[in-house]
């Protein structure tokens, strides 16, 4: 059974919210921010903590989109100016290793199988693990105690 993987973040569509004034971007539910601490700020399209200083949008995001009742939005962080990043197969950017995660595993119909919470040091464990189990079509990645969407893992 394969159970290689890539990680892949979220496309920016944003940087031209960072030009709306504070009242447009509430009535569109976004909060800009300065980031004031490291960790604490994971930007959803780099795949890395936003430095001290950078400005950030607090946005809601839909990052499953099925139909099914598995369907959902959340919260994400975007840097201004963020460039998506491209990970190798089996890669994991180092800002999961920062915070404890949940790996939820879904299969084609987008209804979930398993979930597990791995410590930092077995994130590759368990996402080889989930994928071990053939219905296994895709893991999202979340941050376990806000539980923030972070990632998606496809099977390669």
């Amino acid at each position: 059974m394969n159970t290689n993987f890539k990680i892949s973040a979220i496309e920016n569509t944003y940087n031209q919210l960072f030009n709306l004034s504070t009242e447009e971007l509430a009535a569109k539910n976004i909060k800009k921010m300065t980031v004031d601490e490291q960790p604490g700020y994971p930007c959803r399209v780099t795949l890395e903590d936003a430095e001290i200083g950078e400005e950030i949008l607090l946005l809601p995001f839909e990052f499953h989109k099925m139909t099914s009742p598995y369907k959902a939005s959340g919260p994400v962080f975007i840097r201004k100016n963020a460039i998506k990043v491209n990970l190798e197969v089996n890669e994991i950017p180092e800002m999961l290793f920062k915070r404890q995660q949940t790996l939820r595993a879904y299969d084609k119909n987008g209804m979930m199988i398993d979930a597990i919470s791995p410590n930092a040091k077995e994130l590759k464990n368990g996402i080889e693990a989930l994928f071990s189990n053939i219905k296994a079509s895709y893991i999202q990645i979340h941050n376990t105690n806000p539980g923030c969407y972070n990632c998606q893992v496809n099977r390669i």
